[in-house]
C-alpha cells in the first residue's frame, strides 16, 4: 500500500485541478465543466479508463448539491 500512496502523491500534483472536494458555488461549476467533458469522452462506456473518474465527479457534485442546493417541494 505504501508504493500506492506514494504514486497518488506523485500524481497528485497533476490531479487536484480536477479531483476535489467542492466547497464555493465557482468550485461546483468548475466540477460541473469536469463532468460534462468526461461525459464527452467517455458517454456510456463503462469500460472506458476513466469512467470510474466520471462517477467520483458526479459523487462529489451530488454531496455538494445535497449540502448546497434546496430541493424543490411539490405543491
Amino acid at each position: 500500500m505504501v508504493a500506492e500512496v506514494q504514486t497518488a502523491q506523485n500524481v497528485w500534483p497533476m490531479l487536484a485541478p480536477v479531483v476535489f472536494v467542492p466547497h464555493a458555488e465557482s468550485e461546483y461549476q468548475r466540477l460541473v465543466a469536469v463532468l460534462d467533458d468526461l461525459i464527452d469522452v467517455v458517454g456510456e462506456n463503462e469500460n472506458h479508463p476513466l469512467a470510474s473518474l466520471m462517477e467520483v465527479i458526479g459523487v462529489l457534485i451530488e454531496k455538494y448539491e445535497d449540502e448546497h442546493v434546496p430541493e424543490l417541494t411539490e405543491i
